[in-house]
């Protein structure tokens, strides 16, 4: 009789030992002394990757003069096609076109993403900017991309995406730098930069002449003094193959630490634009075996500060898991 107790109590327990050796065994919690620092193009495919599973696409018939398309957060694209205006090497386009689309308004996305909200002063400083959305068009017939110039794109931006409106907001190009990192440059509509913008309480809405990346910004203002910052990193990392931002509490826009020191091993900004006194959080990337490698640390700015990341703070992470961690930030 004990012999049956003991096998029906062995029935009962077993499956519940083999299930939590199996969630043991599938854990993608690693060591921190076994991640390794990946390649450049290992770093960069984790980041393509991101940027490809936020890209909406549509395909829009030209033949009525305006190709319209309202995306998955609310915003309400509109394309001019009137005739003579899609060209592809000055051919005249007909028929169809596909069109890729990218919104961003989270610090999540803007991280992994790596187009972080950095605005260029006229001096050629760069500073953080407060977004109202940042987007990202692209227009192609069969794989060959449409001519830029001709045509004109407006949307319109609900401003509840962006937590209500702001009226000193205004419209931004992106650029990429010679280190492939996005740099927003303000449009003047009176230099003849084909853009211009107009606020209401429900809508941001803007027209631009120019294809690629948009955005709704403006520079972040504080009169507190200001310092620049280093931050340390564990050997083997770079500004290759990582990336350091810094997210400002309570306010939605992501500023990056652009400049890279190969002698002392220090990210930094060297502007010296950053405020004293400013409750921040670092946040360290970069990438192992196909997932996302992070630390973040909460801070309080002070002069001259000196932050460092230890080999001991790095985590592992998924793009979910991380874009969780980062929507938690203030």
């Amino acid at each position: 009789m004990k012999r049956i107790i003991y096998y029906i109590i062995l029935l009962v327990v077993a499956p519940f030992l083999m299930t939590n050796c199996s969630d043991d065994d599938n854990s993608t919690s690693i060591p921190s002394e076994e991640i390794t620092p990946p390649t450049s193009q290992e770093f960069n495919e984790l980041r393509n990757a991101a940027l490809q599973s936020l890209t909406q696409n549509y395909t829009v018939a030209i033949e009525s003069g305006v190709a319209s398309f309202t995306s998955e957060n609310g915003v309400e694209v509109y394309i001019s096609t009137a005739f003579g205006c899609f060209t592809i090497e000055g051919e005249q386009v007909e028929g169809e076109v596909q069109i890729e689309f990218i919104e961003l308004f989270n610090k999540a996305n803007l991280l992994t993403t790596n187009i972080a909200t950095m605005g260029r002063h006229t001096n050629g400083d760069l500073e953080m900017l407060v977004t109202g959305g940042a987007f990202y068009i692209n227009v192609t017939q069969d794989g060959q991309p449409i001519d830029e110039g001709h045509c004109g794109v407006s949307m319109q931006v609900p401003t509840s995406l962006t937590g209500g409106v702001d009226y000193d907001m205004i419209l931004w190009h992106g650029n990429f730098d010679e280190n492939g990192n996005l740099v927003w440059d303000e449009v003047n509509a009176q230099a003849g930069q084909g853009g211009e913008m107009g606020i209401n309480d429900d809508n941001y809405s803007f027209w631009t002449s120019q294809f690629g990346w948009t955005n709704v910004d403006r520079f972040y203002n504080d009169p507190r003094p200001k310092t620049t910052i280093l931050v340390d990193v564990p050997e083997g990392y770079d500004n290759t193959n990582s990336s350091v931002y810094i997210s400002y509490d309570g306010e939605l826009g992501l500023a990056r630490l652009d400049t890279y020191d190969s002698e002392t091993g220090y990210f930094s900004e060297h502007y010296g634009l950053i405020p004293i006194g400013l409750e921040c959080h670092i946040i360290f990337v970069s990438e192992y075996e196909g997932e996302w490698v992070y630390a973040i640390k909460p801070i309080t700015i002070v002069e001259d500060d000196v932050i460092e990341i230890l080999l001991s703070d790095l985590e592992t992470a998924t793009q979910t898991e991380l874009a969780n961690l980062i929507d938690t930030l203030s």
